[in-house]
């Protein structure tokens, strides 16, 4: 599917087909594409949950205020992140040169540590990125998605055992449209949006 076409096409589905299971080799193709989102120094501090089975689903489902789309669709994608990811900065620049590790990694170091709402804030940056990511592969492959904010966040962290200085920044249900998004709801104009060189 054309780009333009998955970016016109994608909206937030809310009734999946839940007999509809999608092919491991789907899984790995849709997620092998997220993770060609880029990060801040490569950090690729994103960690992804994936979620196919049915009584997990179900546990997550009863934490989102028993939304339907949870259990029903065919995968659900816990979009999460490691706010201490750059202290592993040694692992991203692994095949670079050696110049460039010496000049980049202590660099890394040095922007994110002890700067707690810098690494909340690229970690949800990161998340952002990695949710369209994925939202436009699936469509290319056929599939619809609903990403989502409306769960206990608390709650997920425990079924999904998150761990110590990671958070959650939405969950994204993978699957099969049982029917179309309604008529978009209404767009803001341009001219109220995009400006040119200031405001």
């Amino acid at each position: 599917m054309n780009t333009l076409t998955a970016i016109q096409e994608r909206r937030s589905i809310k009734q999946f087909d839940p007999n509809h299971k999608m092919s491991e080799d789907e899984i790995q193709t849709l997620m092998e594409h997220t993770l060609l989102s880029p990060t801040s120094f490569n950090m690729q501090n994103w960690r992804f949950v994936l979620v196919t089975d049915q009584a997990q689903k179900e546990r997550l489902k009863e934490a989102a205020w028993n939304q339907a789309q949870v259990s029903d669709a065919s995968l659900s994608v816990l979009l999460c992140a490691d706010l201490k990811a750059h202290q592993q900065a040694e692992r991203y620049w692994a095949n670079a040169p050696q110049s460039a590790q010496e000049m980049i990694i202590p660099m890394i170091h040095k922007f994110y540590e002890g700067k707690e709402q810098l690494q909340h804030d690229e970690a949800l940056r990161s998340i952002g990125i990695a949710a369209q990511t994925l939202m436009l592969t699936a469509k290319a492959l056929g599939y619809d998605t609903c990403p989502m904010i409306g769960f206990d966040p608390n709650q997920v962290a425990q079924i999904i055992q998150l761990p110590q200085d990671h958070l959650i920044g939405m969950m994204i249900t993978v699957g099969k449209a049982l029917k179309p998004a309604s008529q978009r709801s209404g767009s803001m104009p341009m001219n109220e949006i995009c400006f040119n060189e200031h405001f």
